[in-house]
């Protein structure tokens, strides 16, 4: 039987989301129904991407009983109120980053998800990669010895784009893709909570950054520094330096393809898009749909890849680091 997908949102990521499953078999992932909040952009959607059923509301697809999962694809700032929606109707979720907006609304959901003895994920593709697994394997052989030090870079010239620099859409460079250098030291680190965390950003009239530095010391005089911008590019790579050895993970860190080990280099490449993409190596979110698949399949409730204990423990960061810096939300006060 095919994992049937149901898509909440009809927007750019969602667009690449439905191209990435066209790359994997129709006898595994199908992609049942889409909804949005006209029944105009479903149709449209429904229309670019084949898709039989479409919906002009997010509560008409909670009634669809022809669905095993729903990919929310939205703004995060309603990731609440939209994933509860789900969660509450039993329906298995694959949740756009970041998860929400704080720890007290991830809490939220995977509260729901646990009342309600349901799958759900935060839907940090990076962690489904290829290059990401034989990172993995690579440290648990100590392949480059003691890790001593990470360091991520992610930036990108986005201060044109209203949805990263507006503090009501949940803007800023740490919500939008700093959240992929944090995840990238977690995973390193296996999850270890770090021992202390210090931010220092440069803010946006708006009161979201524009920049952010952050720095992880964790046990065992290890630490991690992660650095993230929507003023400029950075090299968008990420580095794990061992007592034997270096592993780098090239750009783009976050949906990379490349791994070298030592300077020894090893691409790991992606299939064609069947139509254009709004993002880089897009098609590599077929990795996270094969997790979903794998999941669903064994019955388990999260992914070993991206635990639900993995992004409390991000969010949990992101919120101190925000801390530090004083970027507030209207849902911290809530």
């Amino acid at each position: 039987m095919a994992t049937r997908w149901g898509i909440c949102g009809a927007g750019n990521i969602s667009h690449d989301f439905c191209v990435a499953l066209k790359t994997l078999s129709p006898e595994d992932h199908q992609i049942a129904a889409v909804a949005a909040r006209s029944l105009e952009s479903a149709e449209k959607f429904a229309k670019t991407h084949g898709i039989p059923k479409a919906y002009g509301s997010y509560q008409e697809l909670v009634k669809d009983q022809n669905i095993d999962v729903v990919y929310i694809g939205i703004l995060h700032t309603h990731h609440l109120q939209v994933g509860l929606l789900f969660l509450n109707a039993g329906k298995n979720v694959l949740c756009e980053k970041p998860f929400a907006m704080n720890l007290r609304e991830v809490k939220q959901l995977v509260s729901a998800a646990r009342e309600n003895n349901i799958f759900l994920m935060e839907a940090v593709w990076s962690r489904c990669f290829p290059v990401y697994a034989e990172v993995g394997r690579l440290l648990s052989e100590s392949a480059v010895g003691q890790v001593k030090m990470v360091k991520v870079y992610f930036g990108l010239p986005l201060l044109d784009r209203e949805r990263t620099t507006q503090k009501e859409q949940g803007g800023g460079a740490l919500m939008d893709i700093g959240i992929y250098c944090l995840q990238f030291a977690l995973m390193v680190f296996k999850g270890e909570r770090p021992q202390s965390i210090h931010a220092t950003a440069v803010l946006l009239p708006s009161g979201v950054d524009e920049s952010m530095v952050v720095v992880l010391k964790f046990s065992g005089n290890r630490m991690a520094v992660c650095v993230c911008t929507i003023a400029c590019d950075l090299p968008n790579d990420a580095t794990i330096c061992g007592s034997k050895g270096m592993i780098r993970v090239a750009h783009p860190m976050h949906c990379p393809t490349v791994l070298e080990v030592n300077g020894k280099r090893t691409e790991f490449p992606l299939p064609e898009p069947g139509l254009p993409l709004n993002f880089h190596n897009s098609t590599g979110l077929r990795y996270e749909a094969e997790e979903v698949r794998r999941c669903l399949l064994k019955g388990l409730k999260e992914s070993i890849k991206m635990s639900l204990a993995d992004s409390e423990l991000l969010i949990e960061i992101m919120d101190e680091a925000r801390r530090q810096v004083g970027v507030v939300y209207e849902q911290d006060s809530q």
